[in-house]
């Protein structure tokens, strides 16, 4: 595993034991988790097709970055 998935396990880690804390949800932590690292990746995913520099492809990246999105229901 690279750097920015271990990263990105890290994060899921934390926000999911806050989520967990604030107790605002029935999910258990471990769902949480489970929840929060696919948006995580799904979000790295899109980002990576939105920021890269593909010229004349730009656009057409940014469709399918936002189509992702949308298909995982991630805002």
């Amino acid at each position: 595993m690279n750097d920015r998935f271990l990263s990105l396990v890290d994060m899921a880690q934390e926000l999911s034991y806050k989520e967990y804390e604030k107790r605002l949800t029935g999910y258990s932590r471990e769902d949480l988790f489970n929840r929060i690292f696919a948006e995580l990746i799904v979000r790295e995913c899109t980002n990576r097709l939105t920021q890269n520099d593909f010229s004349s492809a730009k656009g057409i990246m940014r469709i399918a970055g936002a189509k992702l999105k949308e298909h995982f229901g991630v805002e």
